[in-house]
């Protein structure tokens, strides 16, 4: 069995809580790697989802940790990209907790996740979100 603890490193996108408003991302970069992982959690919902009331994973992506941009679907892998960079939409009642896992594959140099919150949401939502970063161009990952 090869060890795969060398060829990694996780960074945090969005910090383990039970939230009701917009996250502030924080910048990870990636530049140091060839592939990126994304793993978002969501458990049970706060609320029950609607087309009003919902949640939206915006991903976005920078070459200077400036300006960022919304990803295109050429940029992801396992998730349908919507406008604005949205890789993942809760729209709907949420009874069970999931991750949902998307490859990045645009070669920017950063990542931010923003979980928009839209409507009214009187109780939070629990939520996390990692990017596993793999192959370090110098290994291991640290």
């Amino acid at each position: 069995m090869k060890d795969f603890y060398g060829a990694c490193s996780p960074a945090v996108l969005i910090g383990d809580a039970t939230i009701s408003a917009n996250n502030t991302p924080a910048a990870v970069q990636i530049s140091d790697f060839e592939s990126v992982l994304l793993l978002i959690s969501v458990g049970i919902g706060g609320i029950t989802f609607s087309g009003t009331n919902k949640i939206e994973f915006k991903l976005t992506h920078s070459d200077d940790d400036q300006n960022y941009a919304a990803v295109a679907q050429a940029d992801v892998a396992g998730a349908t990209v919507t406008a604005g960079g949205i890789i993942k939409s809760l729209i709907a009642a949420h009874a069970a907790a999931d991750v949902t896992k998307v490859g990045y594959h645009g070669g920017k140099r950063y990542l931010k996740l923003l979980a928009d919150f839209g409507g009214t949401h009187s109780a939070g939502t629990p939520i996390s979100a990692i990017a596993l970063r793999i192959n370090p161009n110098i290994a291991p990952a640290v």
